[in-house]
């Protein structure tokens, strides 16, 4: 398929946002409701975007969309989720941190922290943390995902159940409307799952646009945590479901903090 100049920069949108909003979509090109409609239908049938409610979002399935991608994706909705998750955490106390980019953002709202001890099989995770000479890293061995500087597999499992931690900081890569975590790596799903159990109290790091994307393996339900940390309020059925299982869900303040 071919892109017009309109449909390029759409495109682009999405591949940094994570999503896209008609109305916002139109007043940004100066055009109809109709002509971004018509233009978003042609991407998703060029099997570039996946229509939902009121726009579009990056097509994904069975397989993830790439690191470097998912790093720019959402970038200052993932860094007001790091600091909401960060101050939740104080010094003196210990933590396993997992793969993402959203957990990458916690670990840099972790710099000042004061006697810490971090567990991770996230490489990312590990040299953020290593410029905090207040922390201790401890990084699990394993098969390394040179895609993401993951580490998964039974050693990286045998490592994290060594470990009995304050806190699991994990995220994911969907979150569907009855409240189940997804991701698309089973491997990766075991190794979230040991850390879930090795954790007194468990958090889970995601931005919104995780609740209009589809990954086929079940991580597991907010029911089986304490909080979630997020930029937008939930839709108001999960909203309901998350105070029934005492989950409590804090909506990130996007306010940069001021020096």
């Amino acid at each position: 398929m071919a892109l017009n100049f309109r449909q390029t920069e759409i495109l682009e949108i999405a591949r940094s946002e994570g999503r896209v909003v008609v109305e916002q979509l139109a007043e940004h090109f100066a055009v109809t409701l109709q002509t971004i409609r018509r233009d978003l239908t042609e991407l998703s049938d060029a099997g570039l975007l996946d229509r939902v409610h009121g726009g579009a979002v990056l097509r994904t399935g069975v397989s993830n969309i790439g690191y470097e991608e998912r790093r720019r994706m959402n970038e200052a909705a993932k860094a007001s989720i790091g600091r909401a998750c960060a101050r939740a955490i104080p010094d003196n106390s210990s933590m396993i941190i997992n793969i993402g980019t959203t957990t990458e953002a916690v670990a840099r709202e972790l710099l000042n922290h004061r006697n810490i001890t971090v567990v991770t099989n996230n490489m990312n995770v590990a040299n953020i943390l290593a410029t905090n000479p207040s922390c201790e890293v401890m990084v699990a061995g394993g098969q390394l995902r040179r895609s993401d500087g993951g580490l998964v597999g039974d050693l990286t499992i045998q490592f994290i159940e060594q470990f009995k931690v304050d806190f699991a900081i994990i995220g994911a890569s969907a979150l569907d409307r009855e409240g189940d975590m997804l991701d698309f790596d089973l491997a990766e799903v075991r190794v979230s799952k040991a850390i879930l159990r090795q954790s007194r109290q468990r958090f889970l790091v995601t931005d919104s646009s995780k609740l209009d994307r589809k990954a086929p393996v079940r991580l597991g339900s907010l029911e089986e945590l304490d909080a979630v940390f997020t930029d937008s309020p939930l839709p108001e059925e999960l909203a309901r479901r998350c105070e029934s299982w005492e989950t409590a869900v804090t909506v990130a303040d996007q306010a940069i903090p001021s020096a």
